[in-house]
């Protein structure tokens, strides 16, 4: 890899130069998925300049794409490789708990109410804290064979390993009944999975319900994270009251604990502009039709994110800022396997006591009554 390493940084040398672009290779990463090349200019020589050969420099090397992009005053080129690699799930967590000293799942190599995205760009592991002020809602945003699912899946999966139910659970709505199915025998799940867009609507008008009497009592868990699937069908089929629903649970949900992770393959600005403007300050958005399509999923103009290669291939998007990641990815067996962890008895035992106890005193009545889960179910009514 070193030898193609060094041949493909002289040729993207070769081919700047060829256009009077003066320019060094000083360095980069290797990736599972991609080769990223650290690019020194001279002064007086714009990023745009360098990005607008970027078709010539795939050329020039045989590659599918190429993506110039600026990053703490160095400017990056980005090339997919030809021997690309899957990241699962299972090998990040396995990374996280090493670098821990832990030897087993246990809620010690990941902040309590993270979740597992993949590797970034360093080729670290990527977390994502949802209660973290600039965070509290995700959109993800795909075209088919994006990864978006894959992705939504690993978000839950990595949420219920580390979390306590007491202190964590989840709520699946899945209008097509594929994408999330394969979670729904994981014990986080506060209802079962929603699969009908009507039954979805009832589940939102309760959650809002909840969301209002946690406003008034001052609290703020079990922390209820909400995964929808297909958010724009869920818009069109529900009309003006789905999307007052999901409006009200973005703009007040972060304080009462109530955070949406929603997943869409249609980033237009007709169906989903208005709700996502301002309510989903992260983004993660993977390979999309148009540079259209990408700005409306990104909020930003010249992401790039029409030249992403699919199958996991994501930006992270939030504060302005833009970070190119590779999803984990977490296949039916794994899922299997992860879920009868999950479920086994010895596993509450490797959650920690303090994150037990510290979340019994934050739950306040909701957490001292034995029954709590139950209390919470039959205030969103029964579910049948």
């Amino acid at each position: 890899m070193s030898n193609i390493y060094r041949f493909q940084a002289d040729r993207i040398e070769q081919v700047l130069a060829s256009h009077r672009v003066p320019s060094r290779v000083t360095g980069g990463t290797i990736t599972p998925r991609l080769l990223r090349f650290d690019l020194w200019t001279p002064l007086g020589v714009k990023v745009r300049q360098v990005a607008a050969l970027s078709e010539e420099i795939a050329l020039s090397l045989g590659a599918k794409t190429c993506r110039v992009y600026r990053e703490e005053g160095r400017v990056q080129v980005e090339l997919p490789r030809t021997d690309s690699k899957v990241v699962h799930l299972a090998s990040v967590c396995r990374m996280l708990e090493k670098r821990a000293g832990v030897a087993g799942p246990s809620p010690r190599p990941v902040p309590a109410f993270a979740a597992v995205l993949g590797l970034d760009q360093e080729g670290l592991p990527l977390l994502l804290r949802l209660p973290s002020p600039n965070v509290a809602h995700v959109l993800v945003a795909g075209t088919t064979g994006s990864g978006k699912t894959a992705l939504v899946r690993t978000i839950a999966l990595s949420l219920a390993l580390y979390n306590h139910q007491r202190s964590l659970q989840l709520v699946l709505i899945d209008p097509k009944g594929r994408g999330l199915e394969p979670l729904s025998a994981l014990p986080h799940l506060l209802v079962p999975l929603v699969t009908d867009v009507e039954e979805a609507r009832s589940v939102l008008a309760r959650l809002v319900q909840e969301m209002e009497r946690r406003d008034a009592a001052g609290r703020s868990e079990p922390r209820l994270i909400i995964i929808l699937d297909e958010l724009a069908d869920l818009i069109q089929v529900g009309g003006r009251e789905m999307e007052r629903l999901l409006t009200r649970l973005t703009q007040r949900g972060r304080e009462a604990g109530l955070h949406l992770v929603a997943c869409t393959q249609k980033p237009t600005a007709a169906v989903i502009g208005s709700l996502v403007k301002s309510n989903f300050p992260v983004r993660l958005v993977g390979s999309v039709i148009s540079p259209e399509d990408a700005k409306v999923a990104t909020g930003l103009a010249q992401t790039g994110a029409e030249r992403l290669l699919g199958q996991g291939d994501f930006l992270l998007v939030g504060q302005g800022q833009v970070k190119r990641m590779q999803a984990a990815f977490a296949s039916p067996h794994e899922i299997r396997k992860l879920i009868a962890r999950i479920r086994e008895p010895g596993w509450r035992m490797r959650l920690t006591e303090e994150q037990a106890s510290g979340s019994d005193r934050r739950q306040g009545l909701l957490a001292r009554a034995p029954d709590w889960r139950a209390q919470v179910r039959a205030r969103l009514g029964a579910i049948k």
